[in-house]
């Protein structure tokens, strides 16, 4: 494998009982590219990503990152590795601040024993002032300054969507999985979402591999897209490439005798 090779899916296939949600998808994601998978509801891109983060495990195939392999490692330990991920359904402790929230993101970088933590050690001060100060970087960076102290329950959906992309940067991951980013947000919002996702990829050079339905947020942020359905491989390549290729098409839209007979219905 190539150095410039951060992650890479072989061959990846999972059955759920008599269903093959995911059948033999093969990509590698580049260091520093964003990496868009699409295709249709229940193409099998969330389930991709729930293999990487090993909620699954592929019944065949290998996922490996920085040349190890992921497929025996435990959910738990993909975080350490340099691995973050954000949900469609966001997943973050409302009853508790902003700022609490994205230091519960630096969990991956506690080391310290029991009772370092018990006499409150120097080693934990300091482990404590570094958390609190990537902390404070990431809310600056994604300008929450306003909504530093707010709990999160009280906050508008957009701004905990931002808020659950602060917390999974908080990690300093190498690899940011975003799950359908723009989802539940406006034109506006999904704009400031392409924005912080291209800030993300060129200020912090951390890679990106997301699932999209949004096809302009998409085109604006990928260097590469790969489009699936029903488990399966479409296309790879550019994003205007792959949209225009006649079985991305298809997978969208159906056969061109299918929209033809959709214009002719009576309204």
């Amino acid at each position: 494998m190539t150095t410039d090779i951060l992650l890479s899916a072989q061959d990846l296939s999972v059955r759920f009982g008599g269903v093959l949600a995911v059948n033999k998808v093969s990509f590698d994601v580049k260091r520093g590219e964003v990496f868009t998978l699409i295709g249709p509801n229940g193409a099998g891109k969330t389930t991709v990503f729930n293999l990487i983060s090993r909620i699954y495990t592929p019944t065949t195939g290998n996922i490996t990152f920085e040349g190890q392999n992921l497929n025996a490692l435990p959910p738990h330990s993909i975080a350490k590795l340099g691995i973050a991920r954000t949900f469609q359904n966001i997943e973050l402790f409302e009853h508790a601040s902003v700022l609490h929230n994205l230091l519960i993101g630096r969990h991956t970088h506690h080391h310290a024993s029991l009772w370092n933590e018990i006499f409150f050690s120097r080693t934990v001060r300091a482990a404590e002032v570094q958390a609190r100060e990537k902390a404070e970087e990431i809310i600056d960076f994604l300008d929450l300054q306003h909504h530093r102290d707010s709990m999160v329950a009280g906050l508008p959906y957009g701004v905990r969507k931002v808020v659950e992309l602060a917390r999974a940067l908080c990690t300093e991951p190498k690899l940011l999985l975003l799950d359908e980013p723009s989802s539940g947000l406006n034109v506006e919002e999904t704009d400031d979402m392409a924005f912080w996702i291209q800030d993300i990829q060129h200020e912090l050079g951390i890679t990106v591999l997301m699932v999209e339905h949004d096809m302009t947020l998409v085109s604006k942020v990928s260097d590469r897209v790969l489009a699936m359905n029903q488990g399966e491989v479409l296309a790879c390549g550019l994003p205007r490439e792959v949209q225009m290729h006649p079985g991305v098409i298809e997978a969208y839209l159906g056969t061109i005798d299918d929209v033809s007979n959709l214009r002719r219905e009576p309204a």
